[in-house]
């Protein structure tokens, strides 16, 4: 039986008909993956978690007229390794980054030194921004490859990570069995998430790259009052 129609497959193909009633554009990354600028997500490899594409789209539109540099400036601040720090205090200082904006400098036409900070989304009309989820997205790490359910990223920038199981498994599994590996082997893609999800199309909880698991909560759907 393939995946597409094993019992985790249908989870993530009922999540990927949610995310697509919410607007989200949908792609499916598994042995369809084509790289370099012209390929499925513009990525050059696959150890690459910021889709650069649309991170330079987004960069462009929200902070029009400045030279090219300016924009490459923004998209490696983001992409910045930093190797002697754990990953909490990355995601804090990447967090920094994307609310407040992001800083470059650059010469302009009088040959004078600018800085600015450079917005990553539209935070007042969010429909401006570009959602995009994508399933089976494979990362190679330092040591080994993973291959995640699903990540939403907007504007280019890997916001959402959705961990998947079939209706018989605790989330608790999820959690133990799969997101604590995945901080070790692609822990890339945490730097900038915002949200963790764990569902297993029944139940869901939500959580942080730092949460422990009692720290995730049960995600209440509109009719609940709690």
């Amino acid at each position: 039986m393939s995946y597409e129609y094993s019992e985790d497959g249908l989870v993530e193909t009922a999540t990927q008909q949610v995310l697509e009633e919410l607007g989200w554009e949908m792609k499916y990354a598994w042995k369809k993956e084509t790289f370099g600028s012209d390929g499925l997500l513009g990525r050059e490899n696959k150890s690459e978690v910021i889709l650069k594409r649309y991170l330079l789209a987004a960069l462009k539109e929200l902070n029009k007229g400045l030279p090219e540099v300016a924009y490459q400036q923004a998209i490696e601040e983001i992409e910045q390794k930093m190797a002697d720090k754990t990953l909490g205090r990355i995601n804090k200082a990447k967090y920094e980054l994307l609310k407040e904006g992001v800083p470059v400098s650059y010469t302009n036409d009088k040959g004078e030194l600018e800085k600015k900070k450079l917005r990553v989304f539209n935070f007042d009309k969010y429909n401006k921004n570009h959602f995009l989820a994508v399933r089976q997205f494979e990362i190679v790490g330092e040591l080994y490859n993973r291959r995640p359910d699903i990540i939403g990223f907007v504007n280019g920038i890997p916001l959402v990570f959705f961990e998947l199981k079939a209706h018989h498994n605790d989330l608790r599994n999820a959690f133990t069995d799969n997101i604590t590996d995945y901080k070790d082997t692609i822990d890339q893609v945490f730097h900038c998430n915002a949200f963790i999800i764990l569902s297993n199309g029944t139940d869901a909880k939500v959580g942080t790259v730092t949460s422990p698991y009692k720290f995730f909560l049960d995600w209440k759907r509109i009719t609940e009052e709690e």
